[in-house]
């Protein structure tokens, strides 16, 4: 039988086997041979694919290669292998006895305060360090002016001063200024701290001083807002991860209501690796949008491959090649094709980060570690697939319906639009897929879903868009102006560019707008409603001894100024409902509560700004079981309820209270008010320091501000004044880079909807320099045919933002009135933006195919029809 044949399932004889390698499939040749003239057509899917894949690739790797420069670089960061710290109560000897079983110790105490000049002229917010002859253990402390930190800091009432704040203060190194109670010399400039990550605040510039120097300021007094932090290293046999989880444990069990919170060299900062992780999956999704856009380019490009085969489908029909078998070949096309652009999008997502560092890498808090990590490429390469199977698998299916006949005739009126029901199903099975896989890896599954669902809706509007205009377009009585009938004409056509411009587009632009909507409500709520509402100035740090001259120093200053205060603490939530918080998995919104120190007080009465929704506020000089108030939003994301109970650490105890009520708070107001407000007898015994507001007169000159905030300084130097407006201000700055940081994501989108605009107009380029070259046949001007494409390409422009203006404005509407609770404010802003948008894009690539239209010779066009 060595001479027999056996049959493939393609009905191609083979020969036997004789020991080789087996022939490769006639489908997988077939496709092979295909390609191999060229890529021509597949510029744009090409383009597509590559633009979100780099989008997502670039976001992980540079994302990876900060978690894993935070984990190389994490004992440095945190100052230690491990850290213990509290507000307000120093380490007990028994705690500090404990830390030393451990390892080797170093204390450090940071407060926020105000630094002035030694007249008062001036002074500025700044964070006040002390560290002891043991710091730092890990690193080393950047100095310019001394030759070593025991120089600069040990000695007395001397410090060192990052240059921001001597630069504000308008002082160098060798000039003294005033913390507290203290005159302090300049000693050094303070360039760099090891544990800047792990040991840093957001309160102003650093200045750093001795143990002893911080107890002549004065500051530190029983409610001061202090945080203690003790660094530990242990040595090199002890240090694993385990080891250190081990020793943590063990400390908890000795000291069960010590109140430290903890880290380790392995997660230095928990908070910006929480803000690294939320950063990768917003602009995750923003890659996954400009893939969804360029989905509609990849569709319009598999489309114009599948007609230009037409007739070589219709061939192997004619020769007995089953459905399956061309779809297996033009699959293996288009998979390779797409394989092709997820190749590229992956090498250039790994230059992202690497052009990034170069450009912003001094400003960057960790040194990047890069490294290729098989998670996230495996990410951006399932991303890409399932993008382009959504989208390639409809018009590849349609192939399966081209018709033999189509050789025997030019066009075949007629042909199916709708694929085979196994490839519907197949798409819809990717689409359910994508949305899966979009979900299931996101930290924040319901924001994962709520961005699909308003993704597929946006797309089903402009796709109904698209559909809905040419029609209209139809029943529009014919112009008598020449250039507006062939505009109409044009978008009426079937195969027009309407569905094509709306699309690419369409989601960009929408985008855009929500943005600019949610800009302006903001700012409008910022620098509008708020200084009227809001108190003019902060005091913090309030003694009670300190409250009756502080009140004398306002009134003389800035007579008929209301004062409103409140007592605050600091303290760590431990257990809600009896349950460790360790354990709580909450939501991401409301995670935040849970980690590090939240501000507590008490009130006899309810706080202004503050409605009770539920439950019983205590009656007057209640004397019963400990009680508090929690706000009704984040006790529904936590599952709390009325009767539940909360327990809380403060100053290294551990205080169990029952929730009598649920309240409504309004924090625009910038009233006092806390999450937590308990009942007087569960707090009033602790020592605590006053929260203090200004409501100055609203006819107040900035120049009596300034004089008041200077004679606070003088009359109280421990206390610590923070004007309204410098605050909302730094949150503009801070919320303009965010907002200018979600337009660059937008614009990303917007040019994968140029990219699809482009290959729309490529596509559709045969069909008008042949309409073009008929009428000028006939006799049409150039300068005729040039404005009837402007006028079509302006009315498909001014649609496409006219949808995307209500589709953004409801967006945004919903953003700012559902979840942010302020009034919505619409901006013309947005809509000249959207319009200019639209247009100059659309007259970009349409000037570009009109004059190509126009160039075209005739005759070559006459005769092949």
């Amino acid at each position: 039988m060595s001479g027999a044949q056996r049959l493939t399932p393609d009905a191609r004889p083979v020969p036997a086997s004789t020991g080789a390698l087996p022939a490769l499939p006639l489908w997988f040749r077939l496709a092979w041979r295909d390609l191999r003239t060229g890529l021509s057509g597949f510029a744009i899917f090409i383009a597509c694919i590559a633009l979100g894949v780099m989008v997502i690739t670039g976001v992980g790797a540079l994302s990876d290669a900060l978690r894993a420069g935070l984990s190389k670089q994490g004992r440095t960061l945190l100052g230690g292998d491990l850290t213990f710290a509290r507000v307000h109560a120093r380490a007990t000897e028994a705690e500090r006895a404990r830390f030393a079983t451990i390892g080797t110790v170093s204390e450090t105490a940071s407060l926020r305060t105000m630094a002035r000049t030694l007249d008062g002229s001036e002074q500025a917010l700044a964070e006040l360090k002390s560290i002891d002859a043991a710091y730092p253990l890990v690193g080393a402390v950047g100095l310019e002016g001394a030759p070593d930190l025991a120089t600069a800091v040990m000695a007395a009432e001397t410090a060192a001063v990052e240059p921001l704040l001597l630069e504000r203060l308008g002082l160098k190194i060798g000039d003294q200024l005033t913390i507290g109670d203290a005159k302090l010399t300049v000693a050094a400039k303070l360039t760099s701290e090891p544990d800047g990550i792990g040991d840093r605040s957001s309160f102003g510039p650093r200045v750093l001083v001795s143990a002893a120097t911080l107890e002549k300021t004065k500051l530190i007094q029983p409610g001061t807002l202090v945080r203690w932090r003790y660094a530990v290293t242990v040595p090199e046999a002890q240090g694993s991860p385990d080891a250190l989880k081990s020793a943590r444990e063990a400390f908890k069990r000795d000291q069960p209501q010590s109140g430290f919170s903890f880290a380790n060299r392995t997660d230095p900062s928990p908070q910006l690796t929480r803000t690294l992780e939320r950063l990768r999956q917003f602009l995750t999704l923003i890659g996954l949008t400009s893939l969804i856009v360029g989905g509609v380019g990849v569709a319009n490009a598999v489309s114009t491959f599948i007609d230009k085969r037409r007739k070589v489908i219709a061939t192997m029909k004619s020769l007995g090649a089953p459905n399956g078998l061309i779809f297996r070949i033009f699959l293996a096309q288009i998979l390779a094709v797409t394989a092709l652009g997820i190749a590229i999008g992956l090498v250039l997502g790994y230059l992202v980060p690497i052009v990034a560092v170069a450009a912003f890498g001094a400003s960057l808090p960790i040194e990047p570690a890069f490294s290729v990590q098989p998670l996230s490429v495996a990410n951006a390469v399932l991303y890409g697939l399932l993008v382009a199977l959504v989208f390639t698998l409809w018009p590849l299916g349609r192939a399966e319906r081209v018709s033999p006949s189509v050789l025997f005739r030019d066009d075949v009126s007629g042909d199916a639009t709708r694929p085979p029901l196994a490839i519907i199903l197949a798409t819809v099975a990717a689409g359910l897929a994508l949305v899966a896989f979009t979900v299931l890896s996101s930290d924040a599954p319901l924001v994962a879903l709520s961005f699909c669902g308003a993704m597929a809706v946006i797309f089903a509007v402009f796709a109904a868009a698209g559909q809905l205009v040419p029609r209209l377009a139809r029943r529009i009585p014919r112009s008598r102006a020449p250039e507006l009938a062939l505009a109409i004409g044009g978008i009426a056509a079937p195969g027009g560019l309407a569905s094509s411009v709306l699309l690419s587009l369409g989601m960009g632009l929408s985008l855009l707008v929500a943005v600019a909507l949610v800009d302006s409500s903001l700012q409008r709520e910022l620098t509008g409603r708020l200084p009227e509402a809001a108190p003019s100035y902060f005091i913090l740090d309030v003694g009670k001894s300190d409250l009756a001259p502080l009140a004398a120093v306002v009134e003389k200053e800035v007579p008929g100024t209301r004062m409103d205060i409140a007592p605050m603490l600091r303290g760590r939530l431990v257990a809600l409902g009896g349950v460790p918080v360790e354990r709580i998995k909450a939501a991401p919104e409301a995670a935040w509560v849970l980690t590090g120190d939240r501000g507590l007080s008490f009130s006899a009465d309810v706080p202004d700004g503050s409605t009770v929704v539920s439950g019983t506020w205590w009656p007057p000089n209640y004397a019963g079981e400990p009680l508090v108030s929690f706000e009704a939003e984040l006790a529904k994301k936590l599952g709390l309820s009325l009767g539940d109970s909360v327990t809380v650490n403060v100053l290294g105890r551990d205080l169990t209270a029952k929730i009598a009520s649920l309240r409504e708070v309004k924090w625009d107001s910038l009233a006092l008010n806390f999450v937590m407000v308990y009942s007087p007898n569960a707090l009033q015994s602790a020592p605590y320091k006053l929260l203090a507001t200004l409501m100055l007169p609203a006819d107040t000159a900035p120049s009596a501000e300034v004089a008041l905030s200077k004679s606070i300084g003088r009359a109280l130097p421990a206390i610590t004044p923070i004007r309204v407006k410098d605050a909302i201000e730094q949150f503009n700055v801070i919320l303009g880079k965010v907002l200018t940081a979600v337009r660059v994501a937008g614009g990303i989108t917007l040019v994968a909807g140029a990219l699809v605009l482009a290959g729309a107009l490529a596509t559709a380029q045969r069909r008008r320099i042949l309409d073009a070259v008929i009428l000028k046949a006939i006799g049409v001007t150039r300068r005729r045919i040039l404005l009837a494409h402007v006028l079509e390409y302006g009315l498909l422009a001014l649609i496409a933002a006219i949808v995307a203006l209500v589709l953004g404005s409801l967006a945004a509407y919903l953003v700012v009135h559902q979840v942010m609770s302020i009034p919505f404010a619409f901006s013309g802003l947005a809509v000249a933006q959207a319009l200019g948008l639209a247009m100059a894009l659309v007259a970009i690539f349409g000037g570009l195919g009109t004059a190509a239209v126009l160039r075209a010779p005739a005759v070559p066009y006459l005769k092949s029809e």
